[in-house]
Parts: C-alpha cells; sequence; structure tokens
C-alpha cells in the first residue's frame, strides 16, 4: 500500500522538514523557489504543506509534539486536543485497562495518549492518508512498541484480546453521504445515527468489551444517550471539546468535566432550583456543566437560584467559591434598552465592555457598535444580556474577587 509520507520519511524529507520548522508563512514563496534548486519540486511541496500543518496543529498538541507529528488537513481539524486525550486515557488507565482497540483512530492523537499511559493500543482507519500519519507519529514519539496501525474498515477488524474500545466516529459530512474523516468544516452531523459508524454500531461493539468510550457530539440529545452509558461533557480552558459515552463505568451517570483544572462534576439527580431576583452574585456555569444539564448542582454549591427557569444562570446574595462557574459581582440591573445603558456607560465612564449573552437576540457586536463608548479602554465592565423572570434585562458587572 503507497505512504503518502513515505517522502518526507527520507533523509532528504527529514532534512526539509527540519530546515522548515520555524519558517515564517510570509516568506513561503522565496523559500520554495531556493528549495526547489536542490530539491525535487513535489518534496518541497509536500515538506512545505506539512510544515504549515505542523503549525496549525501546535495549539492542539503543544508545539514540541507538533514539530515531530504528521498530520492531514482533516486530521489536523478533527483531532483530539491532547489535553482531553490524556483525561481519557488516564481513565482508561485508571479502570485497569491494558490493551484498547482505538476505532477510527485519524492521525493518532488518541493512540499516543493511550500508550503515553501505557496501555498497548491497536489504532485503526480506512483512510491511508490518515493510518499513514498515526504508524509515522507512533515512531516519531517513539511509541511503535505500544501503537499497532491498520489501515482497514473498523467493522472487519477482530478486537478479541482487547478490554476496552475507544471509537471516535465521523460527524462532518461533505457534499454527500456522512464519511470517516473527511469534510473539514463543510457540516456536521448532528443526528447520532448518521455519525459513520452510526452510534448503534459503535454501541454494539462496546458491549463485546469490558469497558468503552464512545466521543459524540456536545449536543447530542440526552434521550439519544444509551441507559447502559455514562455521559461525560468535557471543556478545555471554557470550551466544550466533546462528550463521551462510558461503558463499564456507572451507568446513566452525568458528569462535567473542566481541563486543566481537571475537576469533575457528578450529578446528583437535584431538581431545577426556583428563580428568583438577581443577588450581588452572577455565576455562568462552564459549558460543560450546562451541556451534562448540572447546573442545579452548582446552584446548590453556591446557594443560589435561577435568573429565570430557561436561562442557565445563577446569582445568589453572598460569594461562594466554585471551579464550576466563574463569579462576577452585580453592580446594576436594568430593564434592556440601548439609549438606558449608553447613558448609565458613558456616566461611569466605561470605555470596553465583554458583552455576554443568554436568552437574547441582540448580537455583541451590534450592540457594542452601538454603545459609543469614548471612555478610556482600561474602564471596563461586564455587560449581561438575559432574562429576569421572562423580561428582558441587562446586568453591569465585574468579574468576583476571589474568595
Amino acid at each position: 500500500m503507497h505512504d503518502p509520507l513515505a517522502p518526507l520519511l527520507t533523509p532528504a524529507g527529514q532534512a526539509l522538514l527540519a530546515e522548515l520548522r520555524d519558517h515564517d508563512p510570509a516568506d513561503e514563496l522565496a523559500l520554495a523557489t531556493r528549495l526547489r534548486r536542490d530539491h525535487p519540486a513535489a518534496l518541497v511541496s509536500a515538506a512545505l504543506g506539512q510544515a504549515r500543518l505542523r503549525q496549525r496543529a501546535a495549539a492542539k498538541f503543544g508545539a514540541a509534539d507538533a514539530a515531530r507529528m504528521y498530520f492531514t488537513p482533516d486530521g489536523v481539524e478533527q483531532a483530539t486536543r491532547t489535553a482531553v486525550a490524556a483525561h481519557r486515557a488516564a481513565r482508561f488507565a485508571a479502570l485497569g485497562v491494558t490493551r484498547v482497540a482505538d476505532l477510527c483512530c485519524g492521525i493518532g492523537g488518541d493512540a499516543v495518549a493511550l500508550a503515553r499511559a501505557g496501555i498497548a493500543v491497536l489504532a485503526v482507519d480506512r483512510d491511508p492518508a490518515a493510518a499513514a500519519a498515526a504508524r509515522a507519529n507512533a515512531a516519531a514519539l517513539g511509541l511503535a512498541e505500544l501503537i499497532e496501525v491498520r489501515c482497514a474498515e473498523v467493522g472487519d477488524v477482530d478486537i478479541s484480546g482487547y478490554d476496552a474500545v475507544f471509537v471516535d466516529p465521523a460527524r462532518r459530512i461533505g457534499g454527500g453521504a456522512p464519511a470517516r474523516r473527511v469534510g473539514g468544516g463543510r457540516g456536521r452531523i448532528f443526528d447520532p445515527e448518521a455519525y459513520s459508524p452510526p452510534l448503534s454500531w459503535a454501541v454494539e461493539v462496546a458491549g463485546r468489551v469490558s469497558h468503552a468510550a464512545l466521543k459524540v457530539a456536545p449536543g447530542i440529545p440526552h434521550e439519544a444517550v444509551p441507559d447502559a452509558a455514562e455521559a461525560e461533557w468535557v471543556s478545555d480552558a471554557g470550551d466544550v471539546k466533546e462528550a463521551v459515552l462510558w461503558f463499564g463505568t456507572e451507568p446513566g451517570a452525568r458528569r462535567a468535566t473542566l481541563l486543566p483544572a481537571d475537576v469533575t462534576l457528578t450529578g446528583r439527580g437535584l431538581p431545577d432550583p426556583a428563580p428568583g431576583p438577581v443577588g450581588r452574585y452572577l455565576y455562568e456555569p462552564d459549558g460543560a456543566v450546562i451541556r451534562a444539564h448540572l447546573v442545579a448542582e452548582v446552584a446548590a454549591q453556591v446557594g443560589g437560584r435561577l435568573l429565570d427557569p430557561t436561562i442557565a444562570y445563577v446569582t445568589a446574595d453572598d460569594p461562594a467559591p466554585t471551579p464550576y462557574a466563574t463569579a462576577y459581582e452585580i453592580t446594576d440591573t436594568l430593564p434592556f434598552g440601548v439609549k438606558k445603558l449608553r447613558a448609565l456607560l458613558r456616566e461611569r465612564g466605561v470605555g470596553s465592555v465583554t458583552v455576554k449573552k443568554r436568552g437574547s437576540a441582540v448580537e455583541p457586536a451590534e450592540l457594542r457598535r452601538k454603545l459609543k463608548l469614548s471612555g478610556p479602554p482600561a474602564v471596563s465592565c461586564t455587560v449581561f444580556l438575559t432574562r429576569v423572570a421572562g423580561a428582558p434585562t441587562v446586568l453591569l458587572g465585574r468579574p468576583a474577587p476571589a474568595t
């Protein structure tokens, strides 16, 4: 089988990649012209393409790893961020898992994290380019003894002998039927049965092993989560990255894990708190908490209530630290109106605002333009566009001091 990365793995290819490690994309045309004097044009183009992908991948994989790894364009976009993959690998290791079949492995980001946790991995993908990248990455990172890569249809792979599976199906489409590892940003799939392979197939495979983790879209409807699964939503630096259905753990449990703090909130089945008046403090739950439907658990932690039955903002009269929500001290509450808000901000000499919204149709960029702030940028505040007891409301505040 042709290895599309083979030219880059030769001494000449490696030398080119080393030379391009810190190249400036703005100088790429002149650089390419110079390099083609001494190297075949196809090799120079391949090396430049890989160098660009490595620079893009640094945000997900860290500069040190990205500089040694190999990527495809879709692989850079769709691969799991290192922090998230490491968290999942640690969970597998804590469960006593020693051998994982990583189905739909892509360029091998999760396989690398699993191997670094001491777990032997069978990494499978039907895309030859992705499988070649996964194989090259295992070698480049010194993990080839723990990672076996196969280019195959995942349904044809014998997983007997493995005590766990990890499945990361394609959730994107590109101009037609769903296909694994294609699509870039061309469209997301929201129906779990439209994944490639479909969720029902992955659930059936999960039943063959002791433990399993199935990666799904964060917006998966809770009613689509199988009864036998634990659902975990994971955010990194406040950005919700994924949801994972775990089998062989706690059926029916709901969890929100926040990275890099590596803290997990587990649902207790609490009812939604009753709404009430705006207090001195506003708590904005992390997106993973909201996706996991655990706002009630955060409200219980801070002794709070909802601003509105349909809005995931919690308010309280007293400060209460929690890692699962960002706290703000509220200074003003007023009915929504641009003129009144603009007048108040000018009176305070505010020069810059951070606009947050839930339950409002107003676009933050449009509101900033209409406010026409003239104060010094250093004088800032946070503007919340929301509803209180059903009424459009504006709250002004600032990040609460740490307690």
